[in-house]
């Protein structure tokens, strides 16, 4: 995942579709600023705490009914913030909604457990207790879905929060920060825009961190924090691949990775962009899948039909552009003359070992069609790169499949369906240079957010 940061004085947002229109511009706060939020979030956090399980699950619920009174109006700022297509700015929106409602019952959960002593009387006791202030650093491609996955559990648990979201969504989090705070005691939220710098003053205040976006930069804030000893998630880029056995629905197969390569111009961290078909497989989707791309409705994001949209700015439209040049082209392979950072959908063949198309995530609509002589050849392909996110597997059958599954060095796995997709209420993460430390969403989330302690009562304490 890849995300550009303005000079170190400014913060400014373009619309990818319509680079005249600047949704903001306003001075970077810096290190100082971001320092004293989140001191102010310290002193806020306590009250937070001690107000009751009661309290924080109506402020969640009611941040969630929130969002989905202005769910119109967000999934709008989306599509023109960050070019994200109308359809799936709503369906963002949507899970935005049901993240703050998952984890509005949280508080209500149980915080430990009590255990009889190995021998004698008494009682041992854990007990899950928040670190204070929560510090995420989030991307633009999900604007509002990223920063609650995060905030949301964090919170739950009786945390403060104190966002730095990527410059180029400032004003989504700008706008969610505005629903956010009006349902929760002063400063217990706090959005800060900025770059690098705040980013890096976050890591060096708050007392737990949680990390989306590049791998360079996730590498950096993970040895930040460990540093400082404090605990730490990274989620960071992927290459990911789809598997097709020959006995797949080809057909059904190239709709879903054609999907999972062209959807939001493929800026995501779960989108494909390795497709190796198991032998008899090569030729029948090289042909669907190639249809399958050509077919996908590229345009504004705006447009109800649209599919891909614009990269988010033209630095991310070049490298996308480059990185088919010299390549067989299968499908598209162009720049659309047209205002905006687009490119065309692209599928490409006969790629070279040292191609960096197998070793780095380029981020945008671009995939490698690579063959495979049966699915242990497969694996060691899929494997054989840096990350490990996600990969999808395409089949009719399961015994193939689960025999490859358990050799796949990727933290999630999909079958017969798109590499894109997450389940809020299940762990996210990957292996290798994909991640660090814990996993996200669900319960997992929860036990990040908060330390484990052991109490020992004896019989003159009871």
């Amino acid at each position: 995942m890849t995300t550009a940061v303005p000079s170190a004085s400014s913060v400014i947002s373009r619309n990818p579709a319509d680079p005249s229109d600047v949704l903001v511009t306003l001075p970077a706060p810096g290190a100082a600023a971001t320092a004293d939020a989140v001191e102010r979030a310290r002193a806020a956090q306590p009250g937070w705490l001690t107000g009751g399980a009661a309290a924080r699950s109506a402020a969640l619920g009611a941040v969630a009914a929130a969002i989905e009174a202005a769910a119109d109006e967000l999934a709008g700022l989306a599509v023109r913030e960050v070019g994200k297509p109308l359809a799936e700015a709503r369906a963002e929106v949507a899970r935005t909604v049901a993240i703050w409602r998952y984890y509005a019952q949280a508080p209500y959960e149980p915080a430990g457990a009590v255990h009889e002593t190995a021998s004698g009387p008494g009682l041992l006791l854990t007990r899950r207790r928040p670190y204070g202030v929560a510090g995420l650093i989030t991307p633009w491609n999900f604007p509002f879905a990223i920063p609650s996955w995060k905030a949301a559990p964090a919170l739950a648990a009786g945390n403060a929060v104190v966002l730095k979201p990527a410059p180029e969504a400032t004003a989504c989090a700008q706008r969610l920060a505005s629903l956010v705070e009006q349902h929760l005691p002063a400063r217990v939220f706090t959005v800060v825009p900025g770059g690098a710098a705040e980013g890096s003053a976050l890591v060096s205040a708050a007392d737990v961190v949680s990390f989306t976006g590049s791998t360079a930069a996730g590498q950096e804030v993970a040895r930040a924090a460990t540093a400082r000893g404090i605990p730490v998630q990274a989620e960071m880029g992927g290459l990911n691949a789809a598997i097709v056995l020959p006995d797949a629905d080809i057909e059904q197969a190239a709709a879903h990775i054609a999907a999972a390569i062209a959807g939001y111009a493929g800026q995501k961290c779960t989108a494909t962009s390795r497709v190796i078909a198991v032998g008899a497989a090569l030729d029948p989707l090289r042909e669907a899948l190639s249809a399958a791309l050509r077919a996908v409705p590229v345009g504004d994001p705006a447009d109800r039909s649209t599919v891909c949209g614009p990269l988010i700015n033209e630095t991310a439209r070049d490298q996308v552009s480059s990185a088919w040049e010299g390549l067989p082209v299968l499908a598209g392979g162009t720049v659309p003359g047209r205002p905006g950072w687009y490119a065309a959908p692209t599928l490409v063949e006969k790629v070279p070992q040292d191609h960096r198309l197998l070793h780095e995530e380029v981020f945008g609509p671009v995939a490698a069609l690579l063959p495979a002589d049966d699915l242990a050849h497969a694996v060691r392909i899929t494997n054989a790169v840096p990350y490990g996110l996600v990969t999808s597997v395409h089949s009719a059958g399961l015994d193939a499949v689960l025999h490859g599954l358990d050799r796949l060095d990727t933290g999630m796995i999909r079958v017969n369906t798109p590499s894109t997709g997450v389940d809020f209420h299940l762990p996210f993460g990957g292996a290798k240079a994909s991640g660090h430390g814990p996993r996200e969403q669900g319960r997992a989330a929860l036990e990040f957010y908060t330390s484990s302690r052991t109490y020992t009562l004896s019989p003159a304490t009871l």
